[in-house]
């Protein structure tokens, strides 16, 4: 696969995961089973081959040691980032515009203008193709392998089952990748906390990353709805589940020992995590009502944009590049 391709093809994917990820947390769920499944797992495939270790990822993991599973870096909690430094303003002499458009659009200006040329650094030349089948690049990635564990990227579709007299309950479809069958399971954790984060190490030591669409279906109001019509609505048949910990049971059949091993992974994380995970969780549920309540009281007023160009094919055009 060429370089190019591939950039492409991850700017896709991460495209399509800013619009999942800028979700009003408290409508987590809602709107994502309507995304396109199909070109969403076209993507995530090759993603995998490319993720944490990049071609690295293809060495053989490392052996690990037995640890506490736990979240790596950051848990989002809803505290709102620093804000970012003032950008330098673009200032153009009133002498150097030459001529200026305005247009009118739901209340604000929209004011494009005509300048005299600026002078750009010349275009930067493209790095020459690394031959990537050299022994000099291939001694390079297994160096790579060595000294950057594998992160092992985990896919999941989820659906959170809510029901007035019981807890939630989760129905999982994890993907092995290749042509591997998914692994179906349900589990005790509420998936819904195992979010704001984006990797983790398990207890066997191992890193991975989680991948997650979920979507949440609260049993009784879905019945109820469905009543109304006229329908019939057909609940979930849920296998008994023990209290305490959480746990899950496989309903697919033959799933390998790694899947089993990311499934139970999972779990740790949820139990040795869980209170941290609620209250990020919480956290983020209330920043987002407190920003849609802001944004309720003070909408923000539309802005005027102002749009500068020039001819690059004029006499006036000034050394060095165009624009």
């Amino acid at each position: 696969m060429s370089r190019l391709p591939l950039r492409r093809l991850l700017k896709a994917v991460a495209v399509d995961f800013v619009r999942l990820s800028y979700l009003p947390v408290h409508q987590e769920g809602r709107q994502i089973s309507s995304f396109p499944m199909k070109k969403y797992l076209l993507y995530i495939i090759p993603m995998a081959l490319c993720s944490s270790s990049g071609l690295a990822a293809e060495q053989q993991a490392p052996d690990t040691e037995p640890t506490t599973a736990r979240v790596i870096g950051d848990l989002q909690d809803g505290t709102p980032p620093d804000p970012e430094p003032p950008k330098p303003a673009f200032i153009v002499p009133p002498e150097d515009i030459l001529e200026t458009t305005v247009h009118e659009q739901d209340g604000r200006k929209i004011i494009v203008q005509e300048i005299q040329p600026i002078a750009l650094p010349a275009a930067t030349v493209e790095p020459p193709t690394v031959d990537q089948a050299s022994p000099s690049f291939q001694d390079h990635i297994a160096q790579m392998g060595e000294n950057s564990p594998r992160t092992e990227l985990l896919r999941l579709g989820v659906t959170i089952y809510h029901a007035k007299d019981s807890p939630p309950c989760t129905l999982v479809s994890y993907a092995q990748g290749g042509d591997e069958p998914a692994v179906t399971f349900w589990s005790t954790a509420n998936f819904s906390l195992l979010s704001g984060f984006t990797s983790f190490i398990g207890s066997d030591g191992k890193t991975r990353s989680l991948m997650m669409l979920w979507s949440a279906v609260d049993i009784d109001r879905t019945a109820a709805l469905m009543a109304r019509t006229g329908r019939p609505y057909q609940a979930p048949t849920i296998p008994e589940l023990p209290e305490g910990n959480a746990t899950f049971v496989i309903t697919s059949e033959n799933p390998s020992p790694q899947a089993l091993a990311s499934i139970q992974a999972i779990h740790d994380l949820y139990n040795n995590e869980h209170d941290r995970l609620q209250t990020a969780y919480q956290g983020r549920q209330q920043a987002n009502l407190e920003r849609e309540a802001e944004l309720k009281a003070h909408p923000p007023k539309p802005r005027n944009i102002v749009i500068n160009y020039w001819d690059i094919h004029g006499d006036n055009q000034a050394e060095g590049g165009s624009k």
